[in-house]
């Protein structure tokens, strides 16, 4: 009987570690497959197209003070 109940156990860990394992591997394979058709739909976006955006006219003085005041206090400087 225990003979029997051993077997079954390794028979269902096998089984599901098998499992976990084709699952895995065919989410691999099929995330790759994906990314690479992604790649090749998508338009080339050149990465310094956009002009880089100014602080300074975004914020006013007091706004800059406020966090400069504000990382010198969490950084300890």
């Amino acid at each position: 009987m225990d003979n029997n109940l051993l077997t079954e156990a390794i028979n269902l860990t096998l089984f599901g570690m098998g499992f976990v394992f084709v699952f895995l591997a065919l989410m691999v394979v099929l995330t790759s497959f994906m990314s690479s058709s992604v790649l090749k739909l998508q338009p080339l976006v050149p990465g310094n197209s956009a002009a880089p955006i100014q602080a300074d006219n975004l914020i006013d003085e007091d706004t800059r003070s406020i966090i400069e005041k504000a990382i010198k206090l969490h950084t300890g400087a």
